[in-house]
């Protein structure tokens, strides 16, 4: 039995292929997302692509017309996103804004939030999403940022860590403590916070490949009016749950066709330094190149529960087995490379820092969107009904 796309589905692929033939920047094609500094904000040309996307229909897909997409079923989406993957080109720079806040709004939000979604989903307006605190990274219900009610003002104090694009954020999609007597998962609210407020400070954070896009930001007896309230007050641990779908639902053909494009350029390397003759390095190659392989049909099952309405328990796992998978490629390539990984000057030794950038950046991977620590727990408790520890 051959297993295909019907001729609605390519024709599909058609236009996006041609389109994105025309219209796709030269700076995305090829380019080492790793490799970026992170400093200097979001550039103009992802900016103009993000906004390009949006008015010709293929931000997002489903969505309709006048919220940058053209209706398209759950299978084409699925044909987009492995179009854009398997191109290596980004939709955005920027994800909290159309990956997140968008769809949380558009599911939870009042009609003068949802005012706000075309903005968002076009780039116009740069979000950040204020979850992780020093003692609540993985453990979100444990988060005790503040907001206490005083009139018709929130009064919100604590801090946010790891704050993707804090630094140049407009917006905040921001989960505080409501009611710090009420269990933890049901004492969580989501306020949306403008970052120009009285009260807030952003410190740029540094991690291991050099790149400074994460944040600390410091809220002291911030004002936010509580029409900003994002659903019912406490309510907002439904909402945390809906947004990390929203996250998790379309990452695994990012993430399995990032370990592709790995897994073909460690064959390239190996030929490259020679070692495609070491028995050892076949092995590790052939290993990975089974794994991956059966993470993208695992991905292809959990897509047809998804489609139809059901739970994709396949979600979490590849979210899991995609970070590790990752870190595990990348290190072969250090490994694989040898002494010249640790060298970033290309003139001396083309393309080799890429592998030590990259598996510094692989570990980011494994607690982004839920740790692996957090996501074996999910999987063992809520998947196979194992009892907690």
């Amino acid at each position: 039995m051959e297993l295909g796309w019907g001729p609605d589905e390519e024709a599909f692929r058609a236009e996006l292929a041609a389109f994105l033939d025309a219209n796709a920047p030269p700076e995305a094609l090829g380019h080492d997302f790793a490799q970026d500094e992170g400093d200097g904000g979001i550039p103009q040309w992802a900016r103009d692509w993000q906004a390009r996307l949006f008015d010709s229909g293929w931000l997002v897909p489903g969505y309709p017309p006048e919220l940058g997409g053209r209706d398209a079923t759950p299978a084409q989406s699925l044909i987009y996103m492995e179009e854009l993957a398997m191109r290596g080109l980004p939709r955005a720079l920027h994800f909290p804004g159309y990956a997140i806040v968008a769809p949380s709004l558009l599911e939870f939000g009042s009609d003068e939030q949802q005012a706000l979604v075309p903005a968002a989903l076009r780039g116009d307006t740069v979000w950040c999403i204020g979850m992780s605190e020093p003692g609540a990274g993985s453990d979100l219900a444990s988060l005790s940022t503040r907001a206490v009610l005083d009139g018709d003002t929130f009064i919100v104090n604590g801090q946010k860590v790891w704050t993707s694009y804090a630094m140049w954020a407009q917006m905040c999609f921001c989960y505080v403590r409501t009611d710090p007597n009420a269990a933890k998962h049901k004492g969580i609210s989501v306020l949306i916070i403008d970052m120009d407020t009285d009260g807030i400070d952003i410190r740029p954070l540094r991690h291991l490949s050099g790149n400074a896009e994460f944040a600390e930001v410091f809220f002291e007896d911030v004002e936010v009016p509580v029409t900003n309230v994002v659903g019912d007050v406490n309510d907002g641990w439904r909402i945390t749950m809906g947004s990390l779908a929203h996250e998790r639902g379309g990452l695994w053909v990012q993430g399995v066709s990032g370990l592709e494009h790995a897994l073909g350029d460690l064959v390239k390397l190996a030929k490259a330094t020679g070692r495609d003759t070491d028995p050892v390095v076949r092995r590790k190659l052939a290993e990975a190149y089974v794994t991956v392989h059966s993470l993208r049909a695992l991905g292809y099952k959990g897509f047809s529960s998804f489609a139809q309405g059901s739970s994709a328990p396949e979600h979490s796992y590849l979210k899991l087995a995609t970070s590790e998978q990752g870190k595990a490629l990348y290190e072969l390539g250090v490994e694989i490379a040898g002494g010249p990984a640790i060298v970033t000057d290309n003139d001396w030794a083309p393309g080799s820092g890429r592998w030590m950038r990259s598996f510094f950046t692989s570990f980011a991977s494994t607690i982004a969107g839920g740790s692996s620590e957090i996501q074996r727990n999910i999987i063992a408790e809520r998947i196979l009904g194992l009892p907690r520890g």
